[in-house]
This record gives structure tokens, sequence and C-alpha cells, in this order.
């Protein structure tokens, strides 16, 4: 079969301090973990950053650079940065640090969607921050904006401008309609990376359909200009990666997706979960992907062009 690659999204902005103590939060702890899922096997680190002393979810330049130069020297992954942040941001603040480092590659959300997070209140627990809990009951009454508009500017400005590829997450059928739209548009040229996200309440549900079904009309829309990857949240992480990996897909991991490396067991790592996906793929008979064939397969401008 062919060659797989792996990403590991190592901090995200949906999970809180309190849910894990090995849920990287200082720029030395993203980084650290960073560099060790890079040696366990991924050849893309999904990046988001934190405020080191409320472990807030931050977009603050100052905050990615507490672990992208050293990201960057240490490692040849390929550095996505995420230009969703958080569903709290303004898309000014979400492009703040994307734009001034210049990313490979770089996350975009095909759509405004509810993103509702206030499930995860259902485990009691002692909060480490004041923050945390308010902020997720508040999700009950929360959108996650991305028009049109919002799409067309970061790839003008990010992609066009800057020579970032995207990391295209699609969280429904919808959004693979959205991205075919800005194909007919000309602002994104093949090959298309796109990744199937399932199991946040308010888009697609982590059904083994869906994903069946999504690859059916990706298919349609997409041809042979395509690879698709898989991630899905919590529980659902490793089964439906699994399923994608059997049929040809790609693979996501990372404690921004899922805390667990299996059930009722924390992850004491991101790279954790790498080793367990790697075991899983290769049993399959899949090749890991190094960063250097991800480069060239997805047509990224290479990391000296970076500003890290």
């Amino acid at each position: 079969m062919s060659g797989i690659i792996i990403t590991c999204a190592l901090t995200g902005s949906i999970h809180t301090p309190s849910m894990s103590p090995y849920l990287p939060i200082t720029g030395p702890d993203i980084a650290d973990q960073g560099l060790e899922a890079a040696k366990a096997g991924a050849s893309i680190l999904h990046l988001h950053a934190r405020d080191p002393g409320s472990g807030r979810p931050s977009a603050a330049l100052e905050h990615f650079n507490g672990f992208v130069p050293e990201l960057a020297r240490k490692t040849d992954a390929v550095l996505n940065l995420s230009t969703g942040g958080s569903a709290v941001m303004s898309l000014e603040e979400r492009l703040a640090a994307p734009l001034a480092i210049a990313p490979e590659m770089a996350s975009l959300n095909m759509g405004t969607m509810n993103f509702a997070l206030y499930p995860m209140l259902g485990k009691d627990r002692d909060w480490t921050h004041d923050w945390e809990k308010p902020f997720l009951e508040g999700t009950d009454d929360l959108v996650f904006k991305n028009t049109p508009r919002d799409i067309a500017r970061i790839l003008s400005t990010l992609g066009q401008d800057r020579g970032a590829r995207f990391e295209f997450e699609c969280y429904d059928l919808s959004h693979l309609y959205m991205l075919r739209h800005f194909a007919d548009r000309g602002l994104i040229r093949p090959p298309y990376f796109i990744q199937f996200v399932f199991g946040v309440l308010g888009g697609m549900g982590p059904d083994p359909e869906n994903l069946t079904h999504m690859l059916r009309i990706a298919d349609k829309l997409f041809g042979t200009d395509y690879l698709f990857s898989v991630l899905a949240a919590g529980r659902f992480q490793m089964p439906l990666i699994t399923m994608a990996a059997a049929m040809g897909g790609h693979v996501r991991v990372g404690l921004e997706d899922s805390l667990t490396i299996a059930r009722g067991q924390l992850a004491r790592s991101n790279a954790e979960q790498v080793v367990k996906i790697r075991e899983i793929v290769e049993r399959l008979g899949r090749r890991v992907m190094t960063p250097d064939q991800v480069r060239e397969s997805l047509g990224l401008k290479g990391a000296g062009q970076i500003h890290a």
C-alpha cells in the first residue's frame, strides 16, 4: 500500500489544563512533546499556542515563538499552524501568528459552525483555573465563524502571498462543497490535503458510514486531486483513524483530539499516541512517510522559507 502521513496535534484549544496533567501548556513543554512526536514518526506537527500562565488558548505571536523556533531548529517535521485558534477569537487574532511566521502549512476550517464543548462538563473534576468551567459552559451558545469572505482572506494572505499550503478541515459534508467552490475560483490548487473531522458536537458524528460517505463525495468532487486524512475526537480517535488507514487514507493523533491512549487511561504524551498508531498502520502494510516525502507529495515550499 502507499505511504501514510501521521499528523500530531499537540495541544489544541478544546481541552483545558484540568483534564490532563500531560497536556502541554508552556512553550518548552509543547516543544519537547513536538520533538518526541516527530521522533516517533509524526511528519506533520499541528500547532496551537497557550498562555503559559493560565493555560488558556492563545493566538499571541509571543506564545507561538515559545516553541516554533525550537521545533524549526531541532526537527525536520512540517510545522502546520492553526488558523482556527479558538472559536472565541477574532479572525485577526487567529491570523496574527501564521501571517508573521509564514509556515509551510496551515489548517483551514471550511465553514462557520456550532462548536459545542459543554458535554465535557459531565465528568466531575477539580478545576485548576477559574476560566475553565465558564468557558466550557458558554459553548452552548458558541459559533466558530469562518465565512466565505474569511476563507478567501486566509487563502489570499497566507496562501497566495506567503506560500502556505493548507490542511482543509471538513467537519461536515457541506465543507467539501465549499472547498470545491474555492478550487473553482482558482484560489487553491491540487493536491488538496483534506482532513475529515469527526466527533465535535456541531459537526458530523463519529460514525463509520459518515467516513465512507465523505470519501465517496470527495471522490466525486476532486477525483484523484486530493489526499484525505482523518481525525476523531475522544474515544473514537483510534477506531476511526485505523479505518482510514485501512482505506488508504492518512491519520491524525494528538492530545488536541483525545487525551487517552486506551479506555479510561490518559496518554502520558503525544508521542505515545504516535507510537500506537504507527504500529497499527505498519501492521496494515503502510509505510510511514518522512517529512521530506510529505513536502514532495503536497508541494510544500520548504522549511527554509518559514520565518521562525
